[in-house]
């Protein structure tokens, strides 16, 4: 009956009631016996902090599908025609269709069902020999780690008892993905709130976003908001071309958003037309990261979006001062930081969205932040009745 040390956060009560609804009493040496419990707990970290938290719920939902299908085989109760150990497995495809049926679910990828939950659960139990999903490549069934479901538990009287923590993963994941979804729903409301008040109240429109655009927000969130505000700002600008002399027109500059927030899929964030121009939404000062995105396209200009409220002459300094630390030859620095063609800090962005403001377009920008969010955060209309 090992224990394994359980650090308390603001959902920790919350996984505390579901386990005493379950466990009376023993709620905590339940917690404290089950790694998988402990796992969750440390995984949920995120629910009280509103939606500017990363809510992800791909490791969630791969152990939830397959606890639930457990429980729907009859293993829980018993009812099951055979022992678990001789079960066939639940197929990947209906677990894959459930898990984008759950909340927040609609765009999951199969990652965590294929090893992302084990190689993370790992992380946090090295010294746990067991998996909590188990799968067989060849045949694509899955079951989830029985052993991991079960706890044994020292009465008051003396004696052990076993208890199966199935249906309190189930609560407790449920009970937390309501937590994120409140959040959510509470920053797309305070979004049409402030797009409706913005005109009569623009500093109360400023504050909302200067908020979306801090360093403890999610990155998702501050990649939409900037995206956002740089698509206003740039939509009020326009440039001439055309092919010859004769064609010249005047065209809007128009920001495109290339694909999903935070995906760590190689991609340029924005894309500008007709400029061409690229953009890079980053956390950090990090030189490497910087060099690695201008290699990409083989050091085409690049465009940073940097969440920090640093000075622009700062972050250039410090991208600098860590590039000459490392290549040493003032040409190499050179080529490099000549293809960093803007950098936008969290000042620039807030000096945007009151030019933004005072233009008339609030309402265009609280509108993309809605319409973004509710794609990156797969909160489809389906999930929010938030819409007259």
């Amino acid at each position: 009956m090992a224990k394994f040390t359980v650090i308390h956060h603001a959902f920790t009560p919350t996984i505390l009631g579901v386990l005493t609804s379950h466990f009376g009493e023993y709620a905590q040496e339940v917690l404290e016996s089950c790694p998988i419990l402990g796992y969750i707990n440390s995984k949920t970290k995120a629910a009280n902090r509103g939606s500017k938290a990363r809510g992800a719920f791909a490791n969630h939902y791969a152990l939830y599908v397959v606890v639930e299908d457990y429980i729907k085989q009859g293993f829980l109760e018993g009812t099951a025609k055979t022992p678990y150990s001789k079960y066939e497995g639940a197929r990947f495809s209906d677990l894959f269709k459930r898990q984008r049926e759950l909340p927040f679910g609609a765009r999951l990828q199969n990652h965590a069902l294929n090893g992302r939950l084990n190689d993370e659960f790992r992380k946090f139990y090295p010294t746990v020999n067991q998996p909590p999903i188990v799968r067989d490549v060849s045949t694509r069934r899955y079951w989830v780690q029985e052993d991991l479901l079960k706890a044994t538990i020292r009465q008051k009287d003396g004696s052990n008892r076993s208890y199966n923590i199935a249906p309190a993963i189930i609560d407790i994941i449920d009970a937390y993905v309501a937590t994120k979804r409140a959040a959510f729903a509470a920053f797309l409301e305070a979004c049409r709130k402030i797009a409706e008040l913005g005109s009569k109240n623009p500093e109360e429109a400023t504050q909302f976003v200067v908020e979306q655009l801090q360093p403890n927000v999610d990155a998702r969130v501050f990649e939409i908001v900037s995206y956002a505000v740089l698509k206003a700002k740039y939509g009020k600008e326009t440039v001439w071309i055309g092919e010859t002399k004769d064609t010249v027109t005047e065209e809007m500059l128009i920001l495109y958003k290339t694909g999903r927030t935070n995906a760590n899929d190689g991609g340029i964030d924005f894309v500008m037309r007709p400029l061409g121009r690229f953009f890079q939404v980053t956390e950090s000062v990090d030189m490497t990261k910087y060099f690695l995105d201008i290699d990409k396209v083989q050091r085409f200009p690049i465009t940073f979006v940097v969440k920090s409220s640093d000075s622009l002459d700062q972050i250039s300094d410090a991208i600098r001062a860590q590039a000459v630390a490392k290549y040493k030859i003032e040409t190499v620095v050179e080529s490099y930081m000549e293809a960093v063609e803007e950098i936008v800090n969290v000042d620039a962005l807030v000096t945007a969205f009151r030019a933004v403001i005072e233009s008339g377009k609030l309402q265009e920008v609280m509108d993309e932040i809605v319409k973004q969010s509710k794609v990156e955060f797969n909160f489809g209309d389906e999930d929010a009745p938030l819409e007259e």
